[in-house]
């Protein structure tokens, strides 16, 4: 599986981008998207990092 950001939520922070250990945030013309081939949902975490790291946290940042 992997994450995915709902765009209505999102605030393009961009807070989640450095704390993706997988690198699999990107950004593009403000706009951010997870790739759910690289996403792992940080696995070896209690919980995925992007989502700690969002200020809108799981509201903005879901499992897909």
């Amino acid at each position: 599986m992997a994450m995915k950001i709902i765009q209505s939520e999102c605030t393009s922070c961009g807070d989640c981008v450095p704390v993706c250990p997988t690198k699999s945030i990107t950004e593009k013309g403000g706009i951010y998207k997870i790739n759910k081939d690289t996403c792992n949902e940080c696995e070896d975490q209690d919980s995925p990092r992007c989502v700690a790291a969002c200020p809108a946290g799981d509201t903005c940042i879901v499992y897909a």
